[in-house]
Order: structure tokens, then C-alpha cells, then sequence
């Protein structure tokens, strides 16, 4: 018996590894040994001889991936927009639904009004759909307060999902998501809180792993943004931004210079951009969800990101305007048939890639020694798979920090 092997406190044989390490990174049939919560050996079966321990599991030769990361999440938030999605089918255009109070002003006035333990309530079941289908890292974004009682209120409230259910939670700070009623007419008072206060507390009481922005004529300027990306960087904190999703601002362009651990949406994305996300090493976030739910047309430049060597990742975007689909797998699906990634693109996306946009490229979304030991075991045969059929639960094992915790989200 390897002694690897006998080190460790759990193994799965007869697995079969996608490693994610190089395309899918397909193995023969491995021996995977965990221990401390990591990964401590990956042997080819060749190589080994029994007998096993009758207490180590026996796959039977299953395929095993890393745990999906979902790096795009506006998972907290109160209040249904159901009617509005209704009323856009009927012809009813955006500005008239704002002005009747719809809008994302609508989710702000439910988000503020809920207290802690109903937001709460309200992501766990969200959360928990995703963790059924194998996500296994999440992120989750504020944004939808907008005050600085309510911002704190939404990141505490990610910060306790995270410890309720068995799931890696990086929590992002999202006040410039739009700009508060209070503030109509004078975004630059906004930006001003932020800076100057919500920034600082936040990194102070270690409640955000980043900062994000709404760059869009919408929402927030270049230079609006350029000075919260300054200013969460004198606090240690990475940004990332939603950018290029309604038109070209350059702030690709801006995340870059910052050198922003995402940029997400990018269908007005720009060769200029493209280049900077190049030179940075920055990933490219895709959002299939919203570009599907508001109809969109034009498409990400995907085979300009490729040609440049930009990592892809793919993500939910779950919030209840623009994306109400909570399921990463749907959004591989979609992110194939709509922007014509390929399967083992769409699997890197959530797996590689998606660790690297969260900044924990160095310990998730790979399987490999060293690696934090969370991985899923499938009943199923080819990773494409995963990107192929939607809505069936083909989960064997879900594996987060070495412990197996599929039996505890029934």
C-alpha cells in the first residue's frame, strides 16, 4: 500500500479524476487520499495493491471534478419582481416600471425593510439549490441596501450563510450598484460614503473579500469608480466590476489598471479591453443568465478572449431582476448554446476559472495535491456532462474541506 496513502484520513478509490489542470485534465481510474482538509495524494490504481480497508470507499470508477464555484452571485436580497417580469413581456418598458416603483429600487425597498434573520430565510433556500447541484464556493454581493446599515446588513448576513451550510463564501461589497433615492442627482455623495465610510468599516470588521462597481451610464462613471477602486486598495481590499454590459466605457479598461481579480457581463467589451485584461491576467466573467432573461443581442466577444489568452469563467448572476435562475449548471448550458463556449470551456469557467476570479486560484477549482480537498463525485461518465443535461441530480459525493456533506442538505 502506497504510504501516501496510509497517511491519510479519508480515500475514495476507483475514482476518475478531471483534474481541470489542463482542459478537462481526464485521468485513468486514481486512488484520491485526503488529509488536514487537503488533498495529500492522487495515485493511479496501476500503481497501487490491496487489500483496502474495508472503510475506504469504492467509487467505481465515477467521475470526479473539483467543486463548481459559482463567482457571481446577487444571492441576498427580499422581495419578488415576478410582476415586472410579467408586465416587460406585456410591452411595458423599464422607465414606466421604475416610475410605478418597480425596478431595482423595489428590491432596495424590500432589502431595507427585512431584518438579518428574514434575509437570512430568504438566500438559505437559494443557497442550498445550489450546493444540491455541486456548487461547493459561492459568491455573494451586497448591493442591494444601499445605505450603510443595510450594506453591512446584506454582508453579515452572506458571512453567516456561509458558516449555517458546508460551502466556501466569499462576500463582496456592492454599494455602487446603483445610486440610493437619497441620492438622486448626486452620485459623487454616494461615492463619498462609500469611500469614506463603508470602505473602511467593512475592511476593519473583515466583512468583504473585495469590492465591486456598476460601471454604466446607468450607474457609475469612470472616474466615480476609479475612486472606490483607490480607495478599497488603501484598505487591502481587490476589486472586480461589472463591466461593458449596455455599452463601451473603458472600464475594462480601468478594472485592469487596478488589477481587478474580474471583470463580468462584457458583451460591449472592446479589443482596448481585451488587451487589458490580457496584460493583467484578469478574468472574464460570463453571465448567460441576464444576456437570456433581458434578450439581449449582442454577444460577449468570446473568440477574442480566447485569442488573447483571457481565462473565462461562468457564472449565475442570480438576483431577482435580471437573472432569476439559481443554478450554475443552467448557466454552462446556456453559456454553450448562447455564446457558443464549448463544454470543457464552460467546465473551466466554474471550476479554474471561477476559483481565480474569487482570488483563490492557489487552493480551489483544481484537483491536485495541496489542493483544499473539495470535489464531486458524479454518476456520470464525461465531464461534459455537466454543461449537457440540467435538472438531474447526478451528485454521488459532494466533498468540501474533506468531509462528505451530501447527506446533510436534504
Amino acid at each position: 500500500m502506497n504510504k501516501e496513502l496510509l497517511a491519510c484520513d479519508q480515500v475514495w478509490l476507483n475514482v476518475q479524476p478531471a483534474t481541470a489542470q489542463c482542459g478537462y485534465g481526464l485521468l485513468p481510474l486514481h486512488a484520491l487520499g485526503v488529509k488536514g482538509g487537503r488533498i495529500h495524494a492522487l495515485i493511479p490504481m496501476a500503481q497501487l495493491t490491496g487489500p483496502f480497508p474495508s472503510d475506504w470507499r469504492d467509487m467505481g470508477g465515477r467521475l470526479t471534478t473539483p467543486g463548481l464555484v459559482d463567482c457571481h452571485t446577487h444571492l441576498i436580497y427580499a422581495g419578488s419582481r415576478a410582476t415586472e417580469f410579467e408586465q416587460r413581456l406585456h410591452g411595458v418598458p423599464y422607465s414606466e416600471i421604475a416610475r410605478q416603483g418597480g425596478g431595482i429600487l423595489s428590491t432596495v425597498k424590500a432589502t431595507r425593510e427585512a431584518s438579518e434573520d428574514e434575509l437570512f430565510a430568504l438566500a438559505l433556500p437559494r443557497l442550498r439549490a445550489l450546493l444540491r447541484e455541486g456548487v461547493t464556493t459561492v459568491e455573494i454581493k451586497s448591493g442591494y441596501g444601499l445605505t450603510c446599515a443595510s450594506e453591512l446588513k446584506m454582508l453579515r448576513v452572506a458571512r453567516r450563510l456561509g458558516k449555517a451550510l458546508p460551502v466556501r463564501v466569499r462576500t463582496t461589497l456592492l454599494a455602487a450598484h446603483a445610486v440610493p433615492p437619497e441620492y438622486t442627482g448626486d452620485a459623487d455623495g454616494w461615492v463619498e460614503v462609500i469611500c469614506r465610510d463603508l470602505i473602511p468599516q467593512v475592511a476593519a470588521e473583515q466583512l468583504a473579500d473585495a469590492v465591486d462597481v456598476f460601471c454604466e451610464g446607468i450607474a457609475f462613471n469612470l472616474a466615480q469608480c476609479e475612486r472606490i477602486f483607490a480607495a478599497a486598495r488603501a484598505h487591502g481590499l481587490p476589486v472586480k466590476g461589472h463591466m461593458e454590459q449596455l455599452s463601451s466605457l473603458g472600464g475594462s479598461e480601468l478594472a485592469a489598471r487596478y488589477q481587478a481579480l474580474s471583470v463580468d457581463h462584457l458583451e460591449h467589451l472592446d479589443a482596448a479591453g481585451i488587451a487589458a485584461l490580457a496584460q493583467a491576467g484578469t478574468v472574464a466573467v460570463l453571465l448567460p443568465g441576464a444576456f437570456y432573461f433581458l434578450r439581449e443581442t449582442v454577444l460577449p466577444p468570446v473568440q477574442a478572449l480566447r485569442d488573447a489568452g483571457v481565462a473565462i469563467a461562468v457564472a449565475s448572476d442570480i438576483n431577482p431582476g435580471t437573472s432569476p435562475l439559481v443554478s450554475l449548471r443552467l448557466a454552462m448550458n446556456m453559456a454553450c448554446t448562447l455564446f457558443r463556449l464549448t463544454p470543457q470551456e464552460a467546465f473551466l469557467g466554474v471550476t479554474r476559472h471561477g476559483a481565480q476570479a474569487l482570488g483563490l486560484g492557489e487552493t480551489c477549482g483544481q484537483l491536485a495535491v495541496g489542493m483544499v480537498a473539495d470535489f464531486l463525485i458524479w454518476e456520470c461518465h464525461h465531464p461534459a456532462e455537466l454543461a449537457y443535461q440540467v435538472g438531474v441530480d447526478q451528485l454521488v459525493a459532494r466533498v468540501v474541506d474533506g468531509r462528505d456533506t451530501l447527506g446533510g442538505l436534504a
